[in-house]
């Protein structure tokens, strides 16, 4: 009896290995900043005030510590509601000297309706960009290669001014795997109208043909760009979130809501000033305005 014991008890002990082994976290990349450092980082992001600029470090280490820099601004900021895609114009990846996009996390409490008055220093380094928001429909999104593809898993798109925030007390010295650190300047954005996506070629080619416009409050342009500013197709941010999200374990599902990236270069903010973003080409010229106080 006690040799028939013998091989189960040898393949629990090893089946007991396999699971202690999946259960142990992968190691760290090495430069990953440690707790402490992202309790600092955290702190200053409250207050509002620039974190002196990390040593330098790899993306690896960058997307490390923004992991952690993430699950330590969720108690403050609300659910995670979506992603962004910054870098995604060549223009600005060129300004960093990164030339890939870089994904951030987005919270339910960084959202912000159409009109919003925020104050002109919101964050530490504070400043203004015309994006684009995309809601998904489906999570089916993952299977899409191409823009026209993308438009049969999503429900509406939608005007987007993001306020992002820079954080460190040097923004000069800003790197991608700084941006990725930071989760790539996430701090609040205000949401406009949802315009319900329409599954043609015409609506696809529209999004990349429009003229985005931001527009202070006395009508003078700040900054245009084509559609195709963004990875010459607005969509083709989505097929690089849904892969790159995948690659992290994450399926995106109905109602996740994507940042595309800047049509804009950074607009600076003041108090008393009034930035509206325009889509001409879009269905019916929407448009998102935010005020600063």
């Amino acid at each position: 009896m006690s040799h028939a014991r013998r091989p189960l008890t040898a393949l629990a002990l090893v089946g007991a290995a396999l699971l202690a082994a999946c259960a142990t976290p992968p190691p760290e990349p090495a430069g990953c900043p440690g707790d402490a450092v992202i309790a600092d980082m955290t702190r200053h992001y409250l207050a509002r005030t620039p974190v002196p600029n990390p040593a330098p470090l790899s993306m690896e280490a960058g997307r490390c510590g923004a992991a952690k820099l993430v699950k330590a601004l969720g108690p403050s900021q609300g659910a995670v509601v979506g992603w962004k895609a910054g870098l995604t114009n060549p223009a600005v990846q060129q300004r960093f000297g990164h030339n890939a996009p870089i994904r951030g996390t987005l919270f339910s409490g960084m959202l912000l309706r159409d009109g919003a008055e925020v104050p002109a220093a919101f964050g530490a380094r504070p400043f203004a960009e015309a994006d684009l928001v995309v809601e998904v429909a489906s999570s089916a999104i993952h299977d899409a290669r191409t823009p026209l593809e993308v438009l049969r898993h999503l429900k509406s798109v939608v005007p987007f001014i993001e306020l992002p925030d820079t954080l460190v007390q040097d923004p000069g010295k800003v790197s991608g795997p700084l941006i990725a650190l930071i989760n790539v300047g996430a701090r609040l954005g205000v949401l406009g109208s949802p315009i319900p996506v329409q599954d043609s070629a015409a609506f696809g080619d529209a999004l990349r043909d429009m003229t985005v416009r931001a527009v202070d409050g006395n009508g003078r342009e700040l900054a245009r760009a084509p559609g195709a500013a963004i990875l010459g197709h607005p969509l083709n941010a989505v097929i690089w979130l849904a892969a790159d999200l995948k690659r992290d374990g994450i399926t995106l599902k109905a109602g996740d809501l994507l940042s595309l990236g800047s049509f804009s270069p950074p607009l600076p903010v003041a108090a008393g000033q009034r930035i509206t973003v325009v889509y001409d080409g879009l269905p019916g010229q929407p448009s998102v305005n935010a005020r600063f106080r």
